[in-house]
């Protein structure tokens, strides 16, 4: 069985064992909650560094060698079992590396790390993996990456879409390259929507009243609320907020919502109880993989582009193998085997021109799930679909506690 197929008995993220966080229930709690605002916090106010000057990269990287070694720190289920891309990085460049699947929660793994980092002591991990977000912009402004050399990073220049280069998150990609991508869109069950849909303003109309799902995560919503209103939301500010918070009461008190959910939205939208609702583009691709009614859609006016990027902790010990490392998994070759395990967004557009060249050598039910995962705005969102995606807004402190004030009641009241 291909590693495509095998989705539709074995879930990557999330295995058979209970204890373990799912990579996109992990993603939603690494947002605004209130206790990830107070880790993050914790400990840490006054303390920015100043954005690194380009002598100071070059200082930096002047002079370092290759040590032979790597040691890469990951979400769970977010390299093929066989680590058969990493065999062959140490076959191609002589580099030993250890993988960990030590990362489950953004906010848990700042928090453990940080006390580490604000103290000078390295981490043990030479690559790490967060979701842009809170988290993430912490780790730059207190000066706990390492920024990237570029001329080592030659396959990221040639192949990464243009979409994955100078985000808003990471200027000029200064600290960070994505590993993977996923996208939150509207997940539409064609049994019971006859009509096509293509605006988020579906999720306001009356029509879907309780049978629309919205998520419960705080920077989800807001999103949607102020796309429904023509805001860009990396360009937002409290008065964009304010009409956004606004919007998504209108919606709940009319009755519309019939729940915000967590991970489990994608059972309620399979069985029917409820028709439309914000998605996460790999679990609609996961039930059409399964043969089930469900359309993923990128609303005209905007969805979110979730980036999962790889950096360099201070004090990481072998950081030019660990820029070959990250630069290798830029290959398209390379980054089809990643794409076709983890099956989400891959940074990589070369790697559709792989996999359709693979459906060749397949038959059966390989074939037809890689036809379908060549052929889905899930996996492979086209450019039209990219011009309309937007990160979440970057929050400074000040502006954390009046963004949750404005949208946490909703889901919870």
């Amino acid at each position: 069985m291909s590693q495509l197929f095998r989705g539709l008995t074995q879930s990557r993220f999330g295995r058979q064992d209970a204890s373990l966080v799912t990579r996109r229930q992990a993603l939603r709690l690494a947002g605004l909650s209130a206790a990830g605002l107070a880790l993050a916090a914790c400990g840490v106010q006054g303390q920015k560094a100043a954005p690194p000057r380009q002598s100071e990269m070059e200082k930096f990287w002047a002079g370092k060698q290759k040590n032979g070694k790597v040691v890469f720190a990951n979400w769970p289920e977010y390299m093929p079992e066989g680590r058969d891309p990493l065999k062959t990085f140490q076959q191609e460049t002589g580099i030993a590396w250890e993988y960990k699947e030590v990362i489950q929660d953004n906010a848990d793994f700042f928090g453990k790390s940080e006390p580490q980092l604000r103290a000078g002591q390295p981490l043990g991990y030479d690559i790490v993996v967060m979701t842009n977000g809170i988290h993430f912009t912490k780790m730059q402004q207190l000066g706990y990456l390492i920024p990237l050399d570029h001329a080592q990073l030659p396959n990221f220049a040639a192949n990464a879409g243009t979409k994955f280069k100078n985000p808003s998150y990471d200027a000029n990609n200064t600290y960070s390259i994505p590993f993977q991508a996923g996208i939150t869109g509207i997940a539409v069950n064609t049994e019971f929507v006859k009509e096509k849909i293509t605006s988020i303003q579906s999720l306001w109309d009356p029509k879907y009243k309780g049978k629309v799902g919205m998520m419960s995560d705080t920077q989800e919503i807001a999103n949607f609320a102020m796309f429904a209103l023509g805001i860009d939301p990396d360009k937002s500010t409290l008065p964009d907020w304010e009409k956004a918070g606004a919007k998504l009461k209108e919606q709940r008190e009319a009755g519309i919502v019939r729940k915000y959910y967590d991970q489990s939205y994608i059972d309620a939208v399979a069985r029917g109880d409820i028709w439309l609702s914000m998605a996460w583009s790999g679990d609609v691709f996961q039930r059409q993989l399964a043969g089930e009614p469900v359309e993923f859609v990128v609303p005209q006016e905007g969805g979110t582009i979730w980036v999962d990027s790889m950096m360099i902790p201070k004090g990481a010990a072998n950081p030019v193998d660990a820029l070959a490392l990250m630069d290798y998994l830029y290959k398209p070759d390379t980054a089809a085997q990643l794409a076709e395990f983890i099956q989400y967004v891959t940074p990589v557009p070369a790697v559709k021109d792989v996999l359709s060249a693979k459906v060749g050598s397949l038959s059966g039910e390989d074939k037809k799930a890689m036809e379908l995962m060549v052929s889905s705005s899930a996996i492979f969102p086209s450019d039209a679909d990219y011009a309309r995606l937007r990160s979440y807004k970057t929050l400074s402190n000040a502006e954390e506690q009046s963004f949750q004030n404005i949208f946490q009641p909703i889901t919870q009241g």
